[in-house]
C-alpha cells in the first residue's frame, strides 16, 4: 500500500516511516499540511496518517476538510496520530471525516495491524 504521512515532528515521522515501511508499505512523508493536501491531490495513496497540531496554514483539522471536501480523495482513508486527546479534539477530526484516531503516545503495533487489515480489505475488493 501507499502511505501519507504527514507529521511535522522529524523523529515521530521517521519512527512511523521506518516500522510501516518495514512492513512492505511504501511511506511518503511529509511535515507540512498543505504538503500533504496537494500530494493526495496529485497522485494516488490508499491512507493517509495525519497529525493534528501541524504548523503553516492547514493545520490536521483543515487537511482532513479539504481532502473530504475533493472528489479524488474523499474515500481516503484518514488516520488521525495526535497528542490533542481531548474529547473536543476527537469529536471536531471524527465530524471533520477521519477515519481513525491514535492518541500518541500511540501504540505502533497497533496502527500497523490496522494498516494491514485495511490493506487486505481493498485487496479482497479487487
Amino acid at each position: 500500500m501507499r502511505i501519507l504521512l504527514c507529521e511535522d515532528q522529524d523523529a515521530i515521522r521517521h519512527m512511523i516511516q521506518t516500522l510501516v515501511g518495514a512492513s512492505g508499505h511504501e511511506v511518503v512523508g511529509v511535515a507540512l499540511g498543505a504538503q500533504a493536501v496537494e500530494l493526495a491531490l496529485a497522485d494516488h495513496f490508499d491512507i493517509l496518517l495525519l497529525d493534528l497540531m501541524l504548523p503553516g496554514a492547514l493545520d490536521g483539522f483543515a487537511v482532513c476538510e479539504r481532502i473530504r471536501a475533493e472528489k479524488a480523495t474523499h474515500d481516503l482513508p484518514v488516520f488521525v496520530i495526535s497528542a490533542m486527546d481531548d474529547p473536543e479534539s476527537r469529536r471536531r477530526v471524527l465530524a471533520a471525516g477521519a477515519t481513525a484516531f491514535y492518541a500518541k503516545p500511540f501504540r505502533p503495533l497497533e496502527l500497523l495491524a490496522d494498516i494491514n487489515s485495511l490493506g487486505r480489505a481493498k485487496a479482497a475488493k479487487r
